[in-house]
């Protein structure tokens, strides 16, 4: 198995389990957030972060283009506007426009792959607005499907604190 492969398989795999989780999130509970502890994203919150937690980084990656949403180049934001605490983060308005939000990024995964060639993936080293260091292009990709991963288990959760029957193999895709 090569890079395209290996990264084509994990994102149509991980964009899948993640669909159909959102599957199971009721609008009325987009406004919800764990009761305990602090800095936590709404459900909706949530929901708008995983629509642009792996397609955006990974046209960042390939092309070097790093604009956010009202044209800020990310190279030139504070590391607070990188990471701002949760009451600042947008939401999504349904899980309609979320599910709609993720095809689109899941595209834009899909299309940055296909603009990058087995050579680039494995020597290629880029570095992260976040994370200055230098690592190829292929790992960096990886890492971004890992990122939505783990917010696709952080939904996992959330839908189990809200009282959803929700088991393992919904995490998993089984």
């Amino acid at each position: 198995m090569n890079w395209t492969e290996l990264l084509r398989h994990e994102v149509e795999y991980t964009y899948k389990v993640t669909e159909d989780l959102l599957d199971l999130v009721d609008d009325n509970k987009l406004d919800w957030k764990p009761s305990s502890g602090s800095n936590w994203m709404t459900t909706g919150k949530l929901l708008k972060h995983i629509t642009t937690s792996c397609g955006a980084c990974f046209h960042g990656f390939v092309t070097g283009d790093w604009a956010m949403p009202g044209g800020a180049d990310a190279g030139d934001l504070s590391p607070e506007d990188m990471m701002p605490s949760a009451e600042k983060l947008p939401t999504v308005g349904s899980v309609g426009e979320a599910k709609e939000l993720l095809a689109k990024d899941k595209q834009v995964a899909l299309a940055m792959l296909g603009e990058t060639d087995e050579h680039s993936l494995a020597t290629k080293a880029v570095s992260a607005p976040w994370d200055q260091s230098e690592v190829i292009l292929g790992l960096r990709l990886l890492q971004m499907i890992g990122h939505l991963n783990q917010h696709k288990g952080q939904l996992f959760y959330y839908l189990k604190l809200q009282g959803k029957p929700v088991h393992t193999g919904h995490l998993w895709g089984m």
